[in-house]
């Protein structure tokens, strides 16, 4: 047990949220077209025919949002910018009234002493851009530089906490590989490394105008997701096959760590994959990796569960599978606190920036009690474990800078549409009436102790209005 059970009184302590999920206000005068707009008409795309176009009419209703994180305590709100509502076409004229709620939003945020960090990429691609070939278009990291310096040249005096893209893992991944997401293609491996390489240029570009143009001092950082490894057993031989399960490439590149963050940090592709690159890039790609690898200032990383981990007999990993009646959120995921541990340790190794858990979190199966009470304790087990895990990280010596748990609000849960709620928030997504679960007031007496409150048993009492 550690003898120092408080978390820095710097601690960053927030929230996060995505443009499309909770924004809604999707009408012409209000934001061009994203691919989710179009990919949500397909039938048998999203659980229920459910679309994001009204979520959780967060651009109305931002003031009682910002109220509401308020009472929760946040210290900092976790955000991204929907690219077709800045700039309709993708590139060109600008919305003055899209661009206008972000400038509000931040103003609000500030007058109440929450940071606004914020995220230029959280997969609304413009349906405009996407006829064009998407990201997999040479020229979509200079469309991406166009947008960057539209939102740091409005909101770069008071913001200066900055993500580039959010899960490149994911946007490429899921929705041009599998096809389960917006756009729904489904691309060969070739054509997903070819992408991901527009899109890491479009990471350096964006990063580099931020860095010199921003009015205020700009922290720079990204938020890819953390697909990380839990050692089985505190052994020498089982902590290093999770860590080659954090780092290597494993079966599918397009689901490693290094993929992404190499370039990122490094300059370079890892060994492995410098051969394929050569073969399916152009001549001159590594040239590219001088835009690629713009110095950042932390690493933000989304951990919401990981793989159990042991040495296998010819050395390399071997993932144990979960138990009967592993516990699992209602999403499914297994739930691994010791992935925060695990995860910050294995990734601050390799690439030596200071950590940000930009979203931790879980889907739970709440509704309004006849108390008018959302009571779910399991999130709230959820987050005193997670943060256990994460303090033992810092008590390892790991610098980690922040917690931003997922989400703020319940939302669209992209092809889940409405059946998955992640939020500290519970939304009435007919009436949009708010209501604070319990989480949220146990969240609230975690931030006002500094996590000190994590190392008790939760007073269910003490969640209650």
């Amino acid at each position: 047990m550690s003898h120092n059970r408080k978390f820095p009184s710097d601690f960053v302590w927030g929230a996060a949220t995505s443009s499309y999920q909770i924004e809604g206000a999707a009408e012409p005068s209000q934001r061009g077209l994203c691919i989710w707009d179009e990919f949500c008409q397909q039938q048998g795309k999203i659980r229920g025919g459910d679309t994001g176009r009204v979520a959780s009419e967060h651009v109305d209703r931002y003031v009682e949002d910002v109220q509401l994180m308020k009472q929760i305590g946040l210290k900092a709100y976790r955000f991204s910018v929907c690219w077709p509502r800045v700039l309709p076409d993708g590139v060109g004229k600008i919305n003055a009234t899209g661009l206008g709620f972000y400038d509000r939003l931040v103003d609000e945020l500030l007058k109440n002493d929450i940071e606004p960090w914020l995220t230029l990429y959280h997969w609304d691609f413009p349906v405009s851009l996407h006829r064009k070939g998407g990201w997999l278009n040479p020229e979509s990291s200079d469309w991406f530089a166009e947008y960057t310096q539209v939102v740091v040249d409005k909101l770069s005096d008071r913001v200066s906490h900055w993500f580039t893209l959010n899960e490149p893992q994911v946007f490429i991944g899921i929705a041009h590989g599998l096809g389960e997401h917006a756009p729904g293609t489904k691309l060969s491996l070739d054509d997903q490394l070819r992408m991901n390489h527009n899109v890491l240029i479009a990471h350096g570009k964006s990063a580099k105008i931020i860095r010199t143009q921003a009015k205020k001092e700009p922290l720079i950082g990204w938020a890819p997701v953390g697909v990380c490894g839990i050692p089985a057993t505190e052994s020498i031989e089982d902590i290093d096959a999770a860590r080659q399960r954090t780092i290597g490439i494993g079966d599918d590149p397009i689901w490693s760590n290094t993929l992404y963050n190499d370039p990122v940090f490094f300059g370079t592709y890892p060994e492995q994959l410098e051969s394929k690159m050569d073969k399916i890039l152009h001549p001159n790609w590594r040239q590219d990796m001088e835009t690629i690898c713009q110095p950042i200032d932390f690493f933000g990383v989304n951990i919401y569960r990981g793989d159990l981990v042991r040495a296998g007999k010819d050395g390399k990993p071997d993932i144990i599978p979960p138990g009967v009646g592993t516990p699992r959120s209602d999403f499914g995921w297994e739930i691994t606190p010791d992935v925060l541990r695990w995860g910050s340790q294995f990734l601050f190794e390799r690439y030596q920036k200071p950590i940000v858990i930009t979203e931790n979190g879980m889907s739970n199966a709440d509704w309004v009690d006849l108390s008018g009470q959302v009571q779910d304790p399991q999130r709230i087990d959820y987050i005193a474990r997670h943060l256990r895990a994460l303090h033992q990280a810092m008590e390892d010596g790991i610098p980690v800078h922040g917690y931003f748990h997922w989400s703020l609000l319940d939302n669209f849960e992209w092809a889940e549409g409405y059946h998955q709620r992640f939020g500290l928030i519970y939304v009435d997504f007919v009436t949009q009436e708010r209501t604070l679960k319990s989480s949220a007031k146990y969240y609230r007496q975690v931030i006002d102790s500094c996590g000190e409150s994590i190392w008790a048993a939760p007073n269910r009492n003490a969640t209650k209005e």
